[in-house]
């Protein structure tokens, strides 16, 4: 098969048929880009993540477009990211020409209740994976801890704080660590 065409259909199956977005396809991205297909290592998928949620735009479809380009160049990343979104957009215009009937379906609205439940059960996987392939040293380990607690109190107490300035200030505060720590060791040589 066409590489591209490949790239296409593997992105448009991952989006098709996942629920919950960005957060609950990182799962599916990574069983199939790193463990089936091989494009990517585990690192990498980690770098993406990171990169991709710090970026404009939604994590699923800047993790497409990384494996895209890595894959095929601009070709790729086009093909990949097209894969993605094309189904979610196809099948939200379909509902939105029924959307009134289609929310008011009892069915239907106890299917999104337990796909509620669903979502979180794979975004707390995802996070669990994460962390436990992650490389652990104190550093590490003391900033992931302070921004879980800081997301739980945030979350708790309803502040008014974005998470996106959290992860802003987690990802400073560890380049200034380890710029320093650099520093300290190059002059202890």
């Amino acid at each position: 098969m066409n590489l591209l065409t490949d790239l296409f259909l593997t992105f448009a199956k991952i989006g098709a048929f996942t629920f919950g977005g960005g957060y609950a396809m990182i799962s599916f991205i990574e069983d199939i880009c790193v463990k089936k297909k091989k494009w990517i290592t585990h690192e990498e998928m980690m770098n993406i993540t990171i990169i991709a949620e710090s970026t404009p735009g939604p994590v699923a479809v800047n993790c497409s477009t990384f494996v895209g380009y890595k894959q095929a160049g601009i070709k790729g990343a086009l093909s990949a990211t097209l894969g993605m979104v094309l189904p979610s957009f196809v099948i939200i215009f379909i509902i939105s020409l029924f959307l009134n009937n289609f929310l008011e379906n009892e069915i239907v609205a106890k299917a999104f209740k337990g796909i509620k439940i669903a979502v979180g059960i794979l975004i707390l996987s995802v996070g669990i994976n994460m962390i436990r392939k992650m490389k652990k040293n104190r550093l590490s380990l003391s900033i992931m801890s302070i921004s879980c607690i800081a997301m739980l109190i945030i979350n708790i107490f309803s502040v008014n704080f974005s998470s996106v300035v959290l992860m802003l200030m987690a990802g400073i505060a560890s380049l200034i660590i380890f710029s320093v720590s650099g520093k300290i060791k190059e002059e202890n040589k």
